[in-house]
């Protein structure tokens, strides 16, 4: 099961982490979340992003904003330029930035888990975004006095831009994820806290469970197993900052084995339970 499942969490070290980047070659990663907030500029290429049980083909002046419960990849289907620009947030910093009137996380925070990830900005509203990232670029590379707070008020302008984008948008992006990849995603979610057997899936979706997984590891990167294993994760976080006892979270979340439980939470969060309840939901951030 643990096969795959050091792609699962790729956690984040700094407060704030820019990149942007070019690459020319079919480029995918795997199915994978963060322990930060981020932004993600889609410029140019021929990529479909997943997030969820989605999948949407991106166009550029594409902006996504991600959780970090949101499993995610993006997918290069050739090699044309690939350039887009993601900024990682954690959440504490985003509250030093946030006012008691403006809330800057929103856009991340107030929408279904999987749903309403993704605006797409007309020419001005780009180039405004563009400009500021350059901007924003300057002030990260810059030792200059005063160059750290420049980058703070870059930040929260982009994050302002893009609450405004999501409050006012009309967009409605192409869903293109397979069915098949759905409705397995949608069996596990449903029967997450029991028994999930490859053959569960077989009769449930009435399909050969060796072509539901060729299926799923396509689209998604990682087995079947591994997916189970990280949504279990989760499930159980949930679990332990609602107040119930790690034995208790262990096997309400579907692990049979108590010992696999605190190795595969360990490993895909990053810290062992009981550190993760002692330092609360902050772990997280």
């Amino acid at each position: 099961m643990n096969e795959s499942s050091e792609y699962l969490f790729d956690p984040i070290q700094t407060e704030l982490l820019y990149l942007h980047r070019v690459t020319t070659y079919n480029m995918g990663t795997f199915y994978h979340r963060h322990n930060a907030y981020e932004l993600y500029l889609f410029l140019r290429g021929n990529v479909n992003f997943y997030i969820e049980n989605r999948c949407y083909h991106l166009q550029p002046g594409d902006l996504l904003v991600l959780s970090p419960e949101e499993m995610h990849r993006s997918f290069a289907l050739d090699k044309n330029e690939y350039e887009r620009i993601t900024i990682n947030l954690k959440k504490s910093y985003l509250n030093r930035l946030s006012s008691s009137a403006t809330n800057l996380s929103a856009c991340f925070d107030y929408r279904p888990k999987g749903k309403g990830n993704i605006v797409h900005l007309e020419e001005d509203e780009l180039q405004q975004v563009l400009q500021l990232t350059r901007e924003l670029e300057q002030s990260l590379s810059s030792s200059d006095y005063g160059a750290d707070i420049q980058a703070n008020v870059r930040i929260a302008q982009l994050l302002v831009i893009t609450n405004l984008a999501f409050q006012n948008t009309t967009f409605v992006p192409t869903d293109i994820m397979p069915e098949l990849v759905r409705n397995t995603m949608d069996y596990i979610e449903a029967n997450l806290a029991g028994e999930l057997t490859l053959e569960d899936l077989s009769e449930a979706l009435y399909m050969n469970s060796t072509y539901i997984s060729r299926q799923f590891k396509k689209h998604t990167g990682i087995t079947i197993r591994a997916y189970i294993l990280s949504r279990r994760v989760e499930l159980s976080k949930y679990y332990l900052t609602e107040g119930m006892s790690i034995t208790e979270a262990c096997y309400q979340s579907g692990f049979g084995d108590y010992a696999n439980f605190i190795r595969s939470f360990t490993k895909l969060v990053g810290t062992s339970p009981g550190k993760f309840v002692k330092k609360g939901s902050d772990v997280e951030q």
